[in-house]
């Protein structure tokens, strides 16, 4: 099979800019390898993801995990988490919700994480882990929304934004 094509942007950096804030990870460094139990080989445990510096105003937030690089016209949605009160600033290892958050169906069609499923001899895929401050606590989507909906309907609502972006290779049979 024939994997090659040219490498997709990152996402981010074709929507109107934003400030920036700070994401991180106990589980992964920015840039790193994701650990076996992040892929859905070893179980798609979603990462620890905690964040600091959130505009004023923020109301809610809406976690994500984007792989630009899936051999897709549209990418592959691994998980995007609706409603997480501004009070909160981190998700636990596991993908444990804070009270009011849910998830919306990946493109898997589960509403929780996938974990990184590249295909086999495919260069390393980038996994954006995305946190968007918003300005409301209200999308008015459901968790029948898919997540494109959801990122449509964020439009004008993100006040802020930090990212963090984990790599996976699964190697070639």
């Amino acid at each position: 099979m024939n994997l090659e094509r040219p490498t997709a942007p990152d996402p981010y950096e074709l929507l109107p800019q934003v400030p920036a804030f700070e994401v991180t990870s106990s589980t992964f460094a920015d840039g790193d390898t994701l650990a076996a139990e992040q892929t859905a080989a070893g179980g798609s445990v979603a990462p620890q993801l905690a964040w600091s510096g959130a505009p004023e105003g923020t109301a809610s937030y809406v976690v994500s995990c984007f792989d630009p690089d899936a051999p897709t016209p549209s990418g592959f949605w691994h998980w995007t988490v609706v409603g997480v009160p501004a009070t909160v600033t981190e998700l636990p290892e596991g993908g444990a919700l804070p009270d009011g958050a849910f998830a919306v169906r990946n493109d898997a069609g589960s509403d929780s994480f996938a974990g990184a499923a590249p295909p086999p001899g495919d260069r390393p895929h980038r996994y954006i882990f995305a946190v968007n401050a918003l300005d409301t606590d209200d999308l008015g989507v459901d968790a029948s929304a898919s997540p494109a909906v959801v990122h449509f309907k964020m439009l004008g609502h993100v006040l802020g934004r930090g990212t963090l972006t984990g790599r996976y290779a699964t190697p070639a049979q």
